[in-house]
């Protein structure tokens, strides 16, 4: 978008309909000791001389590969779905309130549905949330909605960010958490799971990239009578695991920006919540049904969004009222695109990469943090040293995993290592190679 500024004119009549003299009155209530004193000096430039030095700047960078999943992997986006969700049809794609209109858009989110509750074996899907950690969070109230006990028992190893946006839900709620431990194995401890609890929350892959035992925790939830909600942080993984569905799941949710959006500096993403049909109508959000018209035509329709979500909030299921819908449209077409072929294909690379890096890895001194399975990412125990070389690898261009210390205080000195479809041999040999 080009910038074109405001002329003096311009102004002056805007700060007459205000009632200010000056555009710094407009920041009155800023405390003048955390206020900049002077202007900042910009030098004015031609637009080509702008540029020139933009893409000077740019150059400069030095991108490198980063070896980190933890919540954002880095995935390849086929040509072609930046091509179509740029078209003018789709970047208009908020679904309005008046939607059967929209045919078209409904259309793509009636398929994202049904792709998304096919992948994870689930009887109904939403039209997207903002992200996998807001429906985390929404799934846990829909549990509390369903077995009316103000209390859920999350997974310590449920990534650190999502618990802490459904802490960030409960807090002005008055509902509570209870954390389950960790097994040797690296999964979670479902011996402990409390009475009183509506959800059993565990993530899988989990945040240490072990793949949990989904019909352990669906008994342990169903014996307390709770539900269980199965999340994750990389949908993925669902090409080449049984799907949560046929292992006892009740709600299961996600992200899903692996499926043909870029990582974008961490956002946008596209939140996936599904469920049984048991919990239709108690489900956050809005759907898309199928019908037909008067004249037995195939059609589209908004269904079970409740009218309270956009007038009378307080008495609505759930506050989001609207959904990911350009990125759940990429992830329709990527989903469609690859076929179910394609995505186990898909995912059986990234395990296979992973499991080469795992290796390669031991070789050089590292000792995995648990013998659980994994899919495409993995920790391990650092060798002696290796914060400091940690740093000297960055420099030639590698992002040598995630430091667990940083979010499980238990597990210091401990690295999160990820490796996807775009990790090839050659760049992972290359990596091996400054490592050792």
């Amino acid at each position: 978008m080009r910038y074109l500024s405001n002329t003096q004119e311009d102004l002056r009549e805007m700060k007459e309909a205000v009632g200010i003299k000056d555009v710094c009155e407009l920041f009155a209530s800023i405390p003048q000791n955390t206020r900049r004193a002077k202007e900042i000096a910009i030098e004015p430039r031609s637009e080509w001389a702008l540029m020139r030095e933009f893409s000077e700047l740019s150059d400069a960078n030095k991108p490198g590969v980063a070896f980190i999943g933890a919540g954002s992997y880095s995935h390849h986006v086929p040509a072609h779905i930046p091509y179509l969700y740029s078209r003018s049809e789709f970047q208009t794609s908020y679904t309005p309130y008046q939607p059967e209109v929209s045919q078209g858009t409904l259309q793509a989110i009636f398929e994202f549905q049904t792709m998304t509750a096919n992948l994870l074996g689930m009887d109904v899907a939403n039209a997207s949330m903002y992200d996998g950690a807001s429906a985390l969070a929404e799934s846990a109230l829909m549990a509390i909605r369903v077995k009316k006990k103000p209390k859920v028992a999350l997974s310590r190893l449920n990534h650190p960010h999502y618990v802490q946006v459904v802490d960030t839900y409960f807090k002005p709620s008055g509902f509570e958490t209870v954390e389950l431990g960790v097994l040797p194995d690296g999964r979670t401890d479902y011996s402990k799971v409390p009475d009183d609890v509506s959800a059993v929350i565990v993530q899988s892959p989990n945040f240490l990239g072990v793949i949990e035992d989904l019909g352990a925790a669906a008994k342990a939830a169903h014996d307390k009578g709770a539900l269980l909600v199965v999340s994750f942080t990389e949908a993925m993984a669902w090409g080449l695991l049984k799907n949560p569905g046929s292992q006892g799941a009740d709600i299961v949710c996600g992200e899903g920006k692996s499926f043909g959006l870029s990582q974008n500096m961490g956002g946008p993403g596209v939140g996936i919540f599904t469920c049984k049909m048991d919990f239709v109508r108690t489900t956050p959000g809005r759907l898309v049904g199928q019908t037909t018209d008067k004249n037995g035509n195939r059609s589209f329709v908004l269904t079970l969004a409740a009218r309270e979500q956009h007038i009378r909030r307080e008495k609505a299921v759930s506050n989001i009222c609207t959904n990911s819908g350009h990125c759940a449209l990429a992830a329709a077409m990527y989903m469609a695109t690859a076929g179910k072929t394609g995505l186990r294909g898909m995912a059986q690379l990234n395990h296979d990469h992973a499991a080469y890096l795992k290796a390669g890895l031991e070789k050089a001194g590292f000792r995995p943090l648990f013998n659980g399975p994994f899919f495409n990412e993995f920790a391990m125990t650092a060798p002696a040293g290796f914060d400091y070389k940690h740093e000297k690898i960055a420099q030639k261009g590698f992002i040598a995993g995630l430091d667990l210390g940083r979010y499980l205080t238990e597990h210091k000195g401990v690295f999160l290592f990820c490796a996807t479809e775009v990790h090839t041999k050659d760049v992972i040999d290359a990596f091996l190679k400054e490592v050792a």
